[in-house]
C-alpha cells in the first residue's frame, strides 16, 4: 500500500519534456473537432476567428512566460497573480483554473469518445471513464513515465497532422474559400469561443515548474509551444477548407478524418486513429497539470491529503481526485461543445488575470503593451461568449 507523506517533486522534466507536454495539452481534441464547428458557424471566415484567437493566446503566451520566468513554481498561475494581486485573489483565480482544467479533462474525454463512435461503438462513456483513470495510473506512478508517454503521444499525433496538411495543399481549390462570408459579415465571432478551445493548454509546460531541470528552461519551452502549434494549426485548417469545402467539415463528428477520407481513399480509420492518440495525448498533459495545480493550491489554502506529495514525487490524492471529478463530469454531460465552451470560459478568466499581474508586475513598455493587449483582446472574447 502506498504511504502519502509530505516530499518533494523529482526533477525530472527537460526542454524536450516540457514542449511535448505544452504541445500534447494544446493539440489534443479540439483541432479534431472544432475545425467542423467553426466552419459549420462561419465557413471559410472562421479563418479569421483562427487568426484572432492566436494572436490573443500568443499575447497571453509572453505573459506567462514572462511572469512564470521571474516566479517559477509548481502551479504557475498562484504566485504570478499573488505577486499582481494578493493571495485571497490568486486562490479564487486558481480554484476557476482548477475547475477549468477539470472541465477540459472531461472535454477531451468526450472528444475521444466521439472519434471511438466513429468505429460504430455507441455506448463509449464506460471507455472514456477507464481510460480517464488509465492515465490516472500512469501519472501516479511518476512524472518520469508520465513526461516519456506524453514524448511518444505528442510525435506520433503532430507529425501526421503535418503530413496530412501537407498532401492536402495539391487538392486546394480557391472555389472553397468563396463565398467568404456564408451567412453575415460577423459570423466568425461566434465561432471564436470554440476555436480558443484548441489554444487552452500551453500553460501546462510551466505548471510543474518544481519538476523541471532548470527553471530557465520554462521560457523558451512555451515560445516552441506557441510557434508549433500556430504553425500546424494554420497549415491544417487552410487545407482542410481548401480541399474539402466547409460544408464537408461540418457535417462530419470527425472533421479529419472525413477530410482525409475525401481525399486519400480509405484513410478516414487511420487518421481516427491519429485523433484519438492526439487526445490521449492531451489528456495525459491534462491530468499532469490539473493535479499540480490542485496540489499546489492545497498547499497553499492547508488543505489535508491533497497536499501531499507521495514517495514516488507525485501528488496521488489531487491525481486521483481530478480523475473522479472529469469522470463525473461526463455523467452528467458527454456533449463536447457543452464541455468545450465551460471549459474556455472558465480558462480566459485566469488568462485574463495573467495578464493585469504582468502588467503590473513589469515596467518594460514592451512586456505591459503585450500583457494589455494580451487582457483586452481576452476580456473581448469573454464578452463575446455571452452575446446572443
Amino acid at each position: 500500500m502506498l504511504v502519502v507523506t509530505e516530499k518533494r517533486y523529482r526533477k525530472s522534466l527537460g526542454t524536450f519534456e516540457l514542449v511535448s507536454l505544452g504541445v500534447g495539452g494544446t493539440i489534443g481534441s479540439g483541432i479534431f473537432v472544432v475545425p467542423g464547428i467553426a466552419a459549420g458557424i462561419a465557413g471559410p471566415s472562421s479563418l479569421l476567428a483562427w487568426l484572432i484567437v492566436a494572436i490573443s493566446a500568443s499575447c497571453v503566451m509572453l505573459s506567462f512566460a514572462w511572469s512564470s520566468s521571474r516566479y517559477p513554481s509548481t502551479g504557475a498561475f498562484y504566485s504570478i497573480i499573488a505577486k499582481g494581486f494578493n493571495k485571497k485573489i490568486s486562490s479564487a483565480v486558481v480554484i476557476l483554473y482548477m475547475v477549468s482544467s477539470v472541465f477540459g479533462n472531461a472535454t477531451i474525454a468526450a472528444g475521444i469518445g466521439q472519434y471511438i463512435s466513429f468505429f460504430g461503438i455507441k455506448n463509449v462513456i464506460p471507455i472514456e471513464v477507464l481510460i480517464i483513470f488509465g492515465f490516472c495510473a500512469l501519472n501516479v506512478r511518476g512524472v518520469s513515465l508520465s513526461g516519456t508517454t506524453e514524448n511518444i503521444l505528442t510525435t506520433l499525433k503532430t507529425v501526421p497532422l503535418i503530413i496530412l496538411a501537407i498532401l492536402l495543399i495539391p487538392f486546394i481549390h480557391l472555389s472553397n474559400f468563396t463565398p467568404f462570408y456564408p451567412s453575415g459579415n460577423m459570423d466568425f465571432l461566434k465561432a471564436i469561443i470554440i476555436i480558443y478551445w484548441t489554444f487552452t493548454g500551453f500553460e501546462i509546460c510551466a505548471i510543474p515548474a518544481d519538476e523541471t531541470k532548470g527553471k530557465d528552461i520554462i521560457f523558451r519551452s512555451l515560445i516552441f509551444v506557441m510557434v508549433i502549434v500556430i504553425s500546424v494549426y494554420a497549415l491544417l485548417n487552410i487545407s482542410l477548407i481548401g480541399s474539402v469545402g466547409s460544408v464537408a467539415l461540418a457535417l462530419s463528428p470527425a472533421p479529419v478524418a472525413t477530410a482525409s477520407g475525401l481525399v486519400f481513399a480509405e484513410s478516414e480509420k487511420l487518421i481516427a486513429v491519429i485523433g484519438i492518440i492526439a487526445m490521449l495525448s492531451a489528456l495525459n498533459a491534462y491530468m499532469l497539470g490539473t493535479s499540480r495545480v490542485i496540489q499546489n493550491i492545497s498547499g497553499e489554502l492547508k488543505v489535508p491529503l491533497f497536499r501531499n506529495i507521495s514517495t514516488q514525487g507525485t501528488p496521488v490524492s489531487a491525481t486521483i481526485l481530478t480523475a473522479i471529478l472529469s469522470s463525473i463530469l461526463l455523467l452528467f454531460s458527454n456533449h463536447f461543445n457543452e464541455l468545450a465552451s465551460i471549459s474556455v470560459i472558465t480558462t480566459l478568466l485566469p488568462y485574463l488575470f495573467i495578464c493585469m499581474a504582468t502588467y503590473k508586475i513589469f515596467e518594460a513598455r514592451k512586456i505591459r503593451l503585450v500583457a494589455c493587449a494580451g487582457a483586452l483582446t481576452t476580456a473581448a472574447i469573454l464578452v463575446i461568449s455571452f452575446m446572443p
